[in-house]
């Protein structure tokens, strides 16, 4: 992709210049004795010196206008690889090719030398990435808060189909990006005991925590398209408060003198680690409070620095991303009431006013809840808060004479049933303002479901924003060769208003030499693709197939399992009559599955063995092929996006919040093969139903289905030859010779117990793809559909969204570039 149109803040020369001075003082090399890496880093250090003097111009800007601030609290912040995107960001993309070339450099090689930062799982995190840059872009003035992992979540290795989880190093050669910030620093404390002083009339709450750490500030900028602003990310690493004792090491017990720094120190060390042990859970949860109370102390500083206190829900917006930071409504109330002496009635108020919590999930397992005896060692005085908070809930809720026992349970922020437990959906409901779900269906269902409830007693405070995507990364960086035809078809004008100028690309789908230039497009992506299965596997694929694209995390929930079903299917079918004129297909895989989720490996495993023996089957004559490829990341997600002809989007209806690769897909001219769930239902009214291939029951037909308790499919799978064939392959262990019934268990839940709706959803999932072969063969038909996708995808950019949540949740006026505006 071609830089920004406006003129680039610098020349070639001068940033070549720069480059050079950069490898010599800040690498130590010089032309001779660098090597590509360092090459990488120069250009970086190069690039991040425009970003400083924006940066700093931006954070005057704001301190001279008084404009509020948004802080955005998230556990995750997938931000990916930053050098395209900054340099793109900056107008500087083509200045930095033409300055390396000059000096021999290829562009194209150190861009991939850097590491993706291991900062998240999937959608939550991404998500939480493309608001950083829709913020800076719009001119929103935000500070992204969450954890510096030096590891982060595990990098995926496949040994004979299985996962197994190693060490993500990203931060082995450094991170030219950030600013560490030695001298930004808070304490943060667990355990212990509360104390009570003074008089009963005037007591006051002393926490005194047996356990400290300190949190470290490290800055990385977040720069706006055209320059426009720069936002910070900032992220805590944890130190203990001495690293060595030195009296034990001198004593002789070495490893005891740095226990205590491990300890501390395994607080930012990993992503998620797993929590199937108490050791697990309570690493976890003091994950979770050690970056909220860091955030928390770090903005009332600085709110403090110009605004009082009672100022604060002018000045300061909170948004909670999902339930993760759920302990800032119990931190905030300590901090105002214990530490700034304000009334608990005030600070009440102030919390409320300030907080905003957006929900991610209504499964179970994601909406979080911790024992209080876990919370009552770890956070004393956080356990006392949430009981007094419940207390005056409780009785607010009599005193509008409302007694019903059952209701009052339901929206206590403790669990009584199984085993007590503080509820932090509850919690994060009850001190904020404003509840968002990410899709219309999702927010309807919270209503209905998890916050029935408390939605019954606060209906004002559920609301919608539905998740958009950045067509920054997702669309010019990822896909340049599609970029470059919008450009020239639409003009300059379409990267400063893709969500209304996309449009105008409908009347461009019906002239059929632009339809061929489309193909044409796809297939470049195609063979890019390719040449990476290639590299990777050792698989060849014929780029003229369909390529059938399921990436996302592994979850039973999810459904790569009907997938799997219908390659089976389709394998069986195709040996059984060879005389058939089959379209080829390729099914395309990845995803991680959680360390703990044994089911899901379990079916990362199956994908690999059907792989195997398809891709080994000579009778098949490379009409299908079936690819898992492994460590799934930003950087592997911007190479398959673009190549994706069929976009899988198979969740079970009423499972999945919104999603948001099936914005990317469709943005990128794919069309989606999905059920009516999440952000599909949106899709399917901003695209139009006839561009998509919607199968399979509604959520509420699977709610019915559930309450009437029909999971048994033996009837079903005893009238569905195609299932029935399907599952007994694999069952028998045509695809696991090594080991028969490897998946016999697997087999089972499906027949007598499919809470997935697999098998229910299969003969129509089945003919949703007969559907999408036959639209294969009309190429006219296909492409003039993939071009209405990408026309019609607009409306799901994370710009709309964000200027949602500043008109509607956090009530400020994003400063619109004038390109924009």
């Amino acid at each position: 992709m071609s830089q920004p149109a406006d003129q680039p803040s610098e020349g070639v020369e001068a940033f070549r210049a720069r480059i050079l001075d950069k490898l010599k003082y800040a690498t130590g090399k010089d032309i001779t004795s660098a090597c590509p890496h360092d090459w990488f880093e120069a250009t970086a250090l190069a690039a991040r010196d425009h970003i400083i003097d924006r940066w700093e111009d931006a954070a005057l800007q704001i301190d001279r206008s008084e404009e509020k601030r948004v802080y955005y609290l998230s556990l995750e912040f997938l931000i990916g690889r930053l050098l395209v995107d900054n340099l793109s960001n900056l107008g500087l993309l083509d200045t930095a090719r033409a300055a390396l070339h000059d000096l021999g450099v290829d562009f194209e090689e150190i861009r991939e030398l850097e590491p993706d930062a291991a900062l998240g799982n999937g959608g939550l995190g991404r998500l939480a990435a493309c608001f950083m840059e829709s913020m800076a872009t719009l001119g929103v003035a935000a500070h992204g808060y969450g954890i510096r992992y030096e590891h982060g979540l595990f990098r995926q290795v496949l040994i004979d189909g299985w996962q197994h989880e190693h060490t993500e190093t990203w931060l082995e050669f450094g991170n030219p990006w950030e600013f560490e910030r030695s001298e930004v620093s808070y304490t943060v404390g667990f355990g212990g005991s509360v104390m009570s002083t003074g008089d009963n009339g005037n007591s006051r709450q002393v926490w005194l925590p047996n356990d400290t750490v300190r949190a470290i500030a490290y800055d990385t900028p977040i720069i706006g398209w055209r320059r426009h602003s720069v936002n910070t990310l900032r992220l805590w690493r944890s130190r203990a408060e001495r690293y060595l004792q030195l009296e034990r090491f001198n004593a002789g017990d070495h490893l005891g003198a740095v226990a205590e720094a491990v300890k501390a120190d395994s607080i930012s060390r990993v992503l998620y680690p797993a929590d199937v042990t108490e050791a697990g859970q309570e690493l976890r949860l003091r994950q979770e409070y050690f970056f909220v109370s860091a955030s928390l102390q770090d903005l009332l500083g600085r709110h403090l620095s110009h605004y009082p206190l009672e100022r604060l829900p002018d000045m300061v917006a909170i948004q909670l991303n999902d339930t993760h930071p759920a302990i800032a409504v119990a931190e905030l109330m300590r901090l105002l009431v214990d530490e700034h002496d304000v009334e608990w009635a005030e600070a009440w108020r102030l919390t409320v006013a300030t907080l905003s919590y957006t929900n991610h999930t209504l499964l179970p397992e994601a909406l979080e809840s911790w024992p209080v005896s876990l919370m009552e060692r770890l956070l004393p005085r956080h356990m006392q808060i949430i009981y007094l908070i419940n207390a005056e809930h409780i009785d607010a809720l009599r005193a509008r004479d409302i007694h019903d026992f059952g209701l009052l349970r339901a929206v206590s922020l403790i669990e009584e049933d199984q085993g007590r437990r503080v509820r932090m959906g509850n919690l994060a409901f009850l001190g904020s303002h404003s509840i968002n779900g990410v899709s219309a269906l999702h927010t309807d269902l919270m209503r209905q479901t998890v916050f029935r409830e408390l939605h019954g007693l606060y209906p004002e405070r559920i609301n919608n924003k539905t998740n958009g995507v950045t067509f920054r990364r997702w669309l010019y960086q990822a896909n340049p060769a599609l970029t470059g035809l919008l450009v020239e078809r639409l003009g300059e004008s379409v990267l400063d208003a893709p969500e209304q100028r996309l449009r105008d690309l409908e009347a461009w789908a019906e002239k059929s030499g632009f339809r061929k230039q489309f193909m044409a497009m796809r297939q470049g992506n195609k063979a890019a693709l390719a040449r990476l299965v290639k590299e990777w596997l050792g698989i060849n694929l014929d780029t003229r197939a369909i390529f059938d694209v399921q990436v996302k995390r592994i979850h039973e929930y999810k459904r790569q399992l009907l997938n799997l079903l219908h390659c089976v299917a389709l394998y069986q079918a195709i040996r059984n009559d060879p005389t058939v004129d089959w379209v080829p297909r390729v099914k395309i895989f990845a995803g991680k599955a959680a360390a703990s989720y044994y089911q899901a490996k379990l079916i990362i495993k199956l994908a690999n063995d059907i792989a195997r023996t398809i891709n080994n089957d000579p009778t098949l004559r490379g009409q299908l092929k079936v690819v898992f490829l492994p460590n799934y990341n930003v950087s592997l997600a911007e190479i398959i996006i673009p190549a994706a002809d069929l976009s899988e989007q198979i969740s079970t209806a009423g499972m999945e919040a919104s999603g948001t690769s099936n914005m990317k897909f469709a943005l990128n001219a794919a069309l989606t093969i999905g059920t009516l769930d999440g952000a599909n239902v949106e899709m399917s009214e901003q695209i139009g139903r006839e561009h998509m291939f919607i199968f399979g029951m509604t959520a509420d037909e699977v709610n019915l289905r559930r309450h009437a308790g029909e999971l048994d499919m033996s009837g079903l799978i005893a009238g569905s030859e195609r299932l029935r064939e399907a599952l007994e392959a694999i069952r028998g262990g045509v695809f696991s010779p090594d080991e028969p019934h490897r998946y016999a268990a697997l087999i089972q839940g499906l027949q007598h117990q499919d809470t997935f709706m697999v098998c229910a959803d299969f003969d129509a999932y089945w003919a949703a793809q007969l559907q999408v072969e036959e639209y294969w063969r009309q190429p006219d038909r296909w492409w003039r559909s993939a071009i209405l996708n990408c026309a019609r995808a607009g409306w799901f950019s994370s710009d709309r969204t964000i200027r949602e949540y500043a008109a509607d949740i956090w009530k400020v006026s994003p400063s619109l570039p004038p390109e924009q505006g």
